[in-house]
């Protein structure tokens, strides 16, 4: 893997991971994602204007898309106002690459190898070492967070056909344009126009473009390296936010939770390089 595509992926994971922390600080976590998602789609409409290429064929995928991602948002938005970041990121980022594997299994019917299935196991131990020793631990949180990576998939492998008839920035531009509107909409019915005016603030302002901007590192990446090599540094970032919510947020983020987090980032790794 080439130093320039290890450098974009790494930065893509500690500037994903660090804007969920600060989005996880906010008072109104669904009023900030509602502002950082408008934010995010209007910072990159002229680069997506600039790199115009969709087909027709794009059209379903990217309405597929702008429902999952729609769902993705207001899960993560609700987990966040009831959970620890460090519970629902590594949960929600680690689970998401299992699906998508049986997903493709069940769709394409391949076979799987040992390392995915080490992969596998070393994420349900993770998460059973995030979520904590606890019968009842916070479950609505685990819950939340388990659904949040199901979108997550949904859209992983909506997206991984959607591209082949568009280009990635337009593409993901039109994707988000429905589920910003709609969720903004949403909040400000449900929260108030008032508490979308109080999280428009210069931090959520680089947040959302943060955010946005970590796909076209990612991109940029893969450009220059494997796709697996570039996955596997890209989920780095459940590490770096189970750390940065302990130094941050400071969550009481021991040391079973942090190592759960490092074994989510060891069976995604696993994963996306069997």
């Amino acid at each position: 893997m080439p130093l320039t595509a290890f450098l974009l992926a790494f930065a893509a994971a500690w500037l994903h991971g660090t804007g969920n922390v600060l989005l996880g600080r906010t008072r109104e976590p669904e009023a900030a994602t509602a502002v950082m998602l408008l934010l995010g789609v209007v910072a990159f409409a002229p680069v997506a204007a600039l790199d115009w290429h969709v087909q027709g064929a794009a059209i379903p995928y990217i309405a597929a898309s702008a429902v999952l991602e729609l769902c993705y948002f207001a899960l993560l938005a609700a987990a966040y106002r009831r959970s620890e970041v460090s519970l629902v990121y590594p949960v929600a980022r680690g689970t998401a690459p299992v699906l998508v594997l049986i997903g493709t299994l069940v769709v394409l019917r391949h076979g799987t190898s040992v390392g995915e299935i080490f992969g596998v196991v070393a994420v349900g131990a993770g998460i059973l070492l995030v979520r904590g020793p606890r019968v009842g631990g916070d479950r609505v949180g685990l819950l939340l967070a388990l659904a949040t990576g199901a979108f997550i998939a949904g859209y992983t492998l909506v997206d991984k056909e959607g591209l082949r008839h568009a280009a990635p920035i337009p593409y993901i531009e039109l994707v988000l344009v429905a589920p910003a509107l709609i969720y903004t909409a949403a909040i400000a019915r449900v929260r108030g126009v008032a508490a979308l005016r109080a999280e428009t603030t210069p931090m959520i302002v680089v947040i959302g473009v943060v955010l946005f901007g970590t796909y076209v590192l990612v991109l940029e990446a893969l450009k220059m390296a494997p796709a697996p090599a570039v996955s596997a540094v890209r989920e780095t970032s459940v590490v770096i936010a189970a750390g940065l919510a302990a130094l941050i947020l400071r969550e009481r983020v021991g040391l079973a939770r942090f190592a759960g987090a490092g074994l989510v980032a060891v069976g995604v790794a696993l994963l996306a390089l069997s």
